[in-house]
């Protein structure tokens, strides 16, 4: 579900719980990350990866999400948070 109000939005979901038996791949609480809108996320994709920031993805992954789709990348914040940067297309 996405919520906006103003020039928020927020993006909710809930993952499956886990098998008992199977390892939490994220064992990080509920919050899965944070997302900021960028105007290009090329760019972007460029400044971070230049300036020695631990990027999940190879290149910007794109979703048909939106009326034209989005294209992002996931950081990991120092203490391994996930930070994604979205270009809604």
């Amino acid at each position: 579900m996405m919520m906006k109000h103003g020039n928020t939005i927020v993006e909710l979901y809930q993952m499956p719980e886990p098998e008992l038996t199977e390892i939490r791949k994220r064992p990080n609480g509920k919050i899965d990350h944070i997302a900021f809108d960028v105007d290009d996320i090329d760019e972007t994709y460029a400044m971070l990866k230049a300036n020695g920031f631990r990027i999940i993805e190879d290149a910007p992954v794109y979703l048909g999400f939106w009326k034209n789709g989005c294209k992002y990348i996931n950081i990991l914040g120092p203490d391994d948070e996930r930070l994604e940067f979205c270009q809604i297309l």
